[in-house]
């Protein structure tokens, strides 16, 4: 009994360390960091000549992100059902 509470007592003194970190680093964030694409990839672009453009479909608007995953994922998950028995045969030993 004692051999499995230990794995879980680690998990949840885990994802409550994880929990409090990101609090307190999200109340120290006040500025926006600027990322790769911002400080490194559109510099070198713009020395290059190929200034930055709008992107083809803009997911910063709204919710178009979280649709474009949902749609993924359930393209995804269809695929992966449909093919289900080729992808996780049934075990020869279940049958024995």
């Amino acid at each position: 009994m004692r051999k499995n509470l230990i794995p879980i007592l680690v998990i949840i003194l885990v994802a409550c360390m994880l929990t409090v970190l990101t609090r307190v680093k999200a109340s120290n964030t006040s500025t926006r960091w600027s990322g790769v694409d911002e400080t490194v990839v559109e510099k070198f672009a713009a020395q290059a000549g190929h200034p930055a453009r709008k992107p083809y479909i803009n997911t910063d608007h709204g919710d178009m992100l979280l649709f474009v995953f949902l749609t993924g994922g359930m393209v995804g998950g269809f695929i992966g059902g449909y093919c289900f028995r080729e992808l996780f045969p049934p075990s020869t030993k279940a049958k024995e």
